[in-house]
């Protein structure tokens, strides 16, 4: 008999935050640092927010396009993520309030595979459809591109 997952869940968290810039956050059994640079009052033990949103977006890209390629039977290869993103930084300066802080990100999911370009731009298509952080930000206004390449 097969179990069947839930598909809505309740994460919850409750963070500590040892200085104005730390922010500590038990995650299952591990613990998340996210913290600003030393120029900015911190003790860089982590990512900022902001670099902690963009990591996320390249994070999900990776799983669920892996998920997608899997379920497609196409091999990836050894892949790389390379990250250009826009941050419109006058909401965190506190100069105004910004509605959309990151107006434009493209990904390039670059991939050493046997695949063809074509087999990846399915797995691009269907991993647009579920990656939860992209959804997130094309939701929030973002111009997101993500390609995906074969690299030879």
């Amino acid at each position: 008999m097969a179990i069947k997952m839930k598909t809505i869940v309740t994460y919850r968290a409750t963070a500590t935050c040892p200085t104005h810039a730390r922010t500590e956050i038990p995650v299952r059994d591990l613990n998340v640092v996210i913290d600003e640079p030393e120029e900015r009052g911190g003790t860089n033990l982590g990512p900022t927010p902001t670099e902690t949103a963009m990591t996320a977006l390249i994070a999900c890209t990776n799983v669920i396009g892996h998920k997608n390629a899997h379920r497609l039977g196409i091999d990836l290869g050894e892949i790389t993520i390379d990250a250009d993103c826009k941050f419109d930084r006058r909401g965190v300066l506190m100069e105004e309030e910004i509605d959309v802080p990151f107006p434009a990100i493209t990904l390039t999911v670059n991939c050493h595979t046997t695949a063809s370009q074509d087999e990846l731009n399915r797995v691009g298509v269907e991993t647009a459809k579920y990656c939860a952080i992209a959804k997130l930000f094309e939701a929030a206004g973002t111009d997101l591109t993500v390609n995906w390449v074969k690299q030879t």
